[in-house]
């Protein structure tokens, strides 16, 4: 992959807090409490819910950081968790931070690693989203960009399919996805898309210098004025009669296939 030089280029939303939100289940909790103790507002425990080993630590960081644990009903819980699976605890925590695109190339730069950038074009289930950003942590991106309109954001039902992640993993919001992704070319990055009628097939392509994936909606792929913006289009080959995988198993080859090319999903 050639180099970009680098040029001065800004057009985003500045990160801000959002209205207090709930974390619920053992995972998303505790690497809340972990990661960003000082966010942490209060816990809720079902008493007798929550396994003895993870009870324990929940309630020894939660008195280390001086957050106030509640003892619950299942009730409480349920609504609180909007139906989710809570496994006995939820987490009230101030707003998502979300951070501002410059801040995600900055983490890159701090690792001495070329920038691996994953920008999400309206993707709106939560799940997915959830698991996308759990395998951009895993595989050694240095953040996810998506949308602040018609798309889904950062609630309780993403934390929980991050297993936590959402925690540790640098998450932008823009209010336009194409100037982002002109941003970040000024920045030196090659933009590639994940695209069903690509001509490129994955495989193929050479993924380990500065790159921004762009992964489309679930079903509408990424749209046509964003693909403007991108420099090639990659195909995922597939065997079988299935002509298309969803957004976050997408990603997730994605990534695995820049990993490999790296060496390793380094940290």
């Amino acid at each position: 992959m050639r180099e970009r030089s680098p040029k001065a280029g800004s057009d985003r939303e500045r990160g801000s807090p959002e209205a207090p939100r709930y974390v619920y289940g053992i995972n998303p909790a505790l690497e809340a409490l972990r990661a960003h103790p000082d966010a942490v507002e209060r816990i809720f425990l079902v008493d007798g819910q929550v396994a003895a080993k993870a009870a324990g630590e929940l309630l020894s960081r939660a008195r280390d950081a001086g957050v106030k644990v509640e003892k619950v009903g299942k009730e409480r819980l349920n609504a609180m968790a909007e139906g989710g699976v809570h496994q006995g605890v939820v987490a009230e925590l101030r707003g998502f931070q979300y951070v501002d695109l410059e801040d995600v190339l900055a983490v890159a730069k701090a690792r001495s690693q070329p920038p691996l950038v994953v920008v999400l074009d309206g993707i709106q289930d939560p799940h997915n989203l959830g698991a996308i950003i759990r395998s951009a942590h895993a595989l050694g991106a240095h953040g996810v960009v998506l949308a602040k309109d018609r798309a889904v954001q950062v609630t309780g039902t993403v934390a929980k399919a991050s297993a936590g992640a959402v925690e540790y993993c640098a998450i932008a919001r823009v209010t336009n996805i194409s100037r982002a992704l002109e941003e970040l070319k000024e920045a030196g990055l090659w933009v590639a898309a994940a695209d069903i009628e690509g001509s490129e097939p994955l495989w193929s392509a050479r993924l380990d210098g500065p790159l921004a994936l762009v992964v489309g909606a679930e079903g509408a792929g990424v749209r046509e004025g964003v693909l403007k913006h991108c420099d090639f289009r990659l195909r995922i080959p597939m065997g079988g009669q299935v002509g298309s995988l969803n957004a976050s198993v997408s990603a997730a080859i994605l990534l695995y296939e820049v990993a490999r090319q790296r060496g390793h999903p380094a940290r």
